[in-house]
């Protein structure tokens, strides 16, 4: 495992930045603008719809977390960056996700990941990396699958909404999930906030397990972004003990049945190199509808 002295836990804030040519930070009066844009592709963008759906405005939660935007000559708002231990692009074609990438390279942040549409995240990478900034991992082809309709497999009945008193089952569960994903322990920067992620989930209703009768989670996932009309899967982990066995594909077709109980899309994304994975998501009936790319820090 790379060393991780550099990494920030991408729950946590990072440092603001001044704004710089066509791009600018977005306030409360982008609000309807930024809706408008995220909705032109909802399952791509469902992460920051669902930051708009739950807070109702252009400006993230955090202090610690700014949105760009980038502006057309006639004032248009033509694509939008999440900045914060995450940088998420938004409707971001090569030019304007340069334009992000130098912003963001000229600023005092050093993201823990980029993620997103795989043209926009690369271009800002390759910005950053000019800039000295290196990775740890860069993911490239990552397909985009959606489903739109119940599977047709049967999903596994021992799947249900995480139930609160098993959160000290589910908290090591997520923190092997996360671990195994990106290299590193999720409690980098503080267990504190791992903490009360794992919690909030639970609390939404957002967090999906089976939890046997010996108390022991026998597989998981989170519903990690939801808006009014798409949902991401997130934090999908099958206990290793029971790998092998063929139960993946009816967990996933019981979390796709829950999701859409949501929102009427539900979505992932997933290494191209995670053929066992990718083979499952193809049995539940997901399709790919585009091509994500995550590079961690």
């Amino acid at each position: 495992m790379a060393t991780i002295r550099s990494r920030v836990a991408p729950w946590l804030a990072s440092r603001s930045a001044p704004s710089a040519g066509p791009v600018r930070p977005l306030g409360p009066q982008d609000t309807a603008a930024l809706a408008q844009l995220a909705g032109r592709d909802p399952v791509a963008n469902v992460f920051v719809a669902s930051q708009l759906a739950a807070g109702g405005t252009a400006v993230p939660p955090s202090s610690g977390t700014v949105m760009l935007g980038y502006f057309e000559d006639d004032g248009a708002l033509a694509a939008a960056c999440w900045v914060g231990a995450n940088v998420i692009p938004v409707q971001a074609t090569a030019l304007h996700a340069q334009t992000f990438g130098r912003w963001l390279a000229t600023s005092a942040r050093k993201p823990a990941s980029i993620f997103g549409p795989a043209e926009a995240v690369l271009t800002i990478f390759a910005e950053l990396e000019a800039a000295g900034v290196k990775p740890v991992d860069v993911r490239a082809n990552q397909p985009l699958l959606v489903m739109a309709s119940d599977p047709i497999l049967p999903g596994h009945p021992g799947l249900v909404r995480t139930r609160g008193e098993y959160f000290d089952a589910i908290l090591p569960a997520a923190a092997a999930m996360f671990e195994e994903e990106v290299g590193y322990s999720p409690f980098v920067g503080g267990e504190e906030h791992y903490r009360r992620r794992v919690a909030g989930l639970i609390d939404q209703g957002h967090s999906l397990s089976h939890v046997n009768d010996a108390g022991e989670v026998v597989f998981k996932a989170d519903l990690g972004a939801i808006s009014a009309e798409a949902s991401q899967i997130q934090g999908v982990w099958l206990n290793p003990d029971y790998r092998g066995h063929g139960l993946s594909a009816g967990y996933m077709a019981a979390v796709v049945r829950l999701a859409l109980r949501h929102a009427p899309l539900t979505s992932l994304y997933v290494n191209d190199y995670n053929l066992r994975a990718r083979a499952t998501y193809q049995r539940v009936g997901f399709r790919q509808v585009g091509t994500f790319a995550t590079v961690l820090y």
